[in-house]
């Protein structure tokens, strides 16, 4: 059987090719129907076999967001190459980095970074360099448009390699993670089922897309969703929230990172009766506040359904979307996904009792293989009977719900003892006139760590750093209360809405020097 995922993907489109697949909300009304997406991914998949390129090769993207280039990663797996996305906000040594550890046959970047890209490109050796733009122009369009439109899948095994997706690097140099075809599938088909996605014949689901898709939550978990159910996406290529909202009474299902959700909250516009044919909003790839989902409930009638996976992964966890499977608990991130294992480890290796907090270990059909080319990580990051180190810390509760605590990475010890940044950032969130607060450790001369906050206030707030500490002290032990607060008026965020500790560490380094 053929487990190419570009084929179950099309397996699935619906009998009516000329039905619309995909509105550019943003796009002066332009659309796509499925049978666009059939002929246009064939036609790139058909321009890639024309470069005779070795089994396996790399097709390195750096463009835009665009309906072409969500074909153009249709197309690489549909010919039977690795896809390889890569952040736009990437700069020349990052894309130098990527290109020569990753050796791409084929790199597209958009056209106002021909030049330089290409020159990497080229002095690396690769061979073939294309320009993809949003306006639907470029060097890769012009070149398919001479191809024909007819195109067999490649076959492919369920554990051959479908992408690369580079982790964010936020310690050392990013790693490659390997995701097969058998990776990529299993996960979209679970969630097809978990999330309840409609079949037309039940009124059929339409997705609002509105994330990048260089990343696992909107290339995979967002585009597969509506691609394996047969379901409408309005295309969203950058998120503005009236405009998002506009479209909700269209759609049943929004997917989003936790700054959309909030940003959401700020317009008037989001109501009850704005959302009333919505079915599903669902949040990830960076921890959702309680407040925002206790704000969002009162507004919307609705509970956001949040959800944990990562680069290596896809999705792991999932607050359930049936009632009769339990509630959706804010702070949690739900149930393991049926088929995927997950267990909360000591650092002996022992497993966790409930509420206990440890290390986070998982196991199943969706995880990945390794990391490119690093044998020695990839030993590394599993343990000797196969589960992947997450490198999260989290706990289960008696029910079987999960709460991420934060990244091992993020652990502060001070004086000896074990500190999580995700416990006290729960405390500082909670009190009046904090919009949000990042707790790190900085090296300290006498305890080895000093945990150290970084607030933001709410508009129109003052907030006073001593004050913070002193409202902390009657609630948790001395040990874990910020030797320092800082009042910020924003935190560093990655694309996703990461907040980047890294950044805040290097930034007070020497505070307590």
């Amino acid at each position: 059987m053929n487990a190419n995922v570009f084929a179950a993907l099309r397996a699935a489109f619906p009998a009516d090719l000329d039905a619309v697949a995909i509105e550019c909300a943003d796009g002066h009304g332009l659309s796509y129907s499925w049978r666009d997406i059939a002929r246009a991914s064939a036609m790139m998949a058909n321009l890639l076999a024309s470069l005779d390129l070795p089994p396996g090769s790399r097709v390195a993207v750096q463009t835009e967001k665009s309906v072409e280039a969500l074909m153009l990663y249709l197309a690489v797996l549909r010919a039977g190459y690795v896809f390889l996305p890569l952040n736009t906000a990437y700069q020349a040594a990052e894309i130098e980095y990527f290109i020569a550890n990753a050796e791409p046959a084929v790199v597209v970047c958009a056209g106002k970074n021909f030049g330089w890209v290409s020159k990497i490109a080229f002095q690396a050796g690769t061979q073939n360099v294309f320009t993809l733009n949003e306006d639907r122009t470029g060097t890769l369009l012009d070149r398919a448009a001479a191809m024909s439109d007819q195109h067999q899948p490649a076959s492919k095994r369920a554990d051959e390699l479908a992408a690369i997706l580079y982790t964010s690097g936020t310690t050392g140099r990013s790693k490659g993670a390997m995701l097969s075809h058998g990776n990529l599938l299993s996960n979209a088909q679970t969630l097809k089922d978990y999330w309840g996605w409609r079949t037309r014949e039940e009124g059929g689901d339409v997705l609002i897309h509105a994330l990048p898709i260089f990343h696992v939550h909107g290339l995979f978990v967002a585009s597969h969703g509506a691609l394996l159910n047969g379901s409408k996406m309005i295309w969203f290529s950058k998120f503005e929230p009236r405009a998002v909202i506009a479209r909700f009474a269209e759609a049943t299902v929004f997917m989003g990172v936790p700054t959309l959700y909030v940003r959401m909250l700020g317009e008037a516009a989001l109501t009850k009766a704005a959302c009333k044919t919505m079915r599903l909003f669902i949040a990830g790839s960076a921890p959702l506040l309680l407040e925002t989902f206790k704000d969002w409930q009162s507004r919307t009638g609705h509970t956001i359904l949040e959800r944990y996976g990562m680069s290596e992964t896809v999705m792991l966890t999932s607050n359930p979307y049936r009632a009769e499977d339990g509630d959706r608990l804010g702070g949690t991130v739900g149930f393991a996904l049926p088929g995927v294992g997950v267990r909360v480890r000591d650092d002996q290796g022992s497993d966790c009792g409930p509420e206990e907090i440890g290390n986070i270990e998982v196991s199943g059909p969706n995880v990945f293989s390794g990391y490119w080319r690093m044998p020695e990580k990839t030993k590394e990051e599993f343990t000797a009977d196969g589960w992947f180190k997450t490198g999260d810390v989290g706990k289960r509760d008696a029910r079987g719900y999960y709460a991420i605590v934060g990244r091992s990475k993020d652990l502060i010890i001070s004086g000896g003892y074990n500190v999580y940044p995700a416990e006290i950032e729960g405390y500082i969130n909670e009190m009046a006139g904090v919009a949000e607060s990042a707790v790190i450790g900085l090296p300290h001369p006498d305890f080895g760590e000093g945990a150290v906050a970084v607030v933001v206030a709410k508009p129109g707030a003052a907030l006073d750093g001593e004050a913070i500490i002193a409202a902390l002290k009657g609630k948790i032990a001395n040990f874990k209360i910020p030797k320092k607060v800082f009042v910020v008026a924003e935190l560093p965020r990655n694309t996703m809405g990461k907040v980047l500790k890294n950044q805040l560490r290097e930034q007070h380094k020497t505070l307590f020097a």
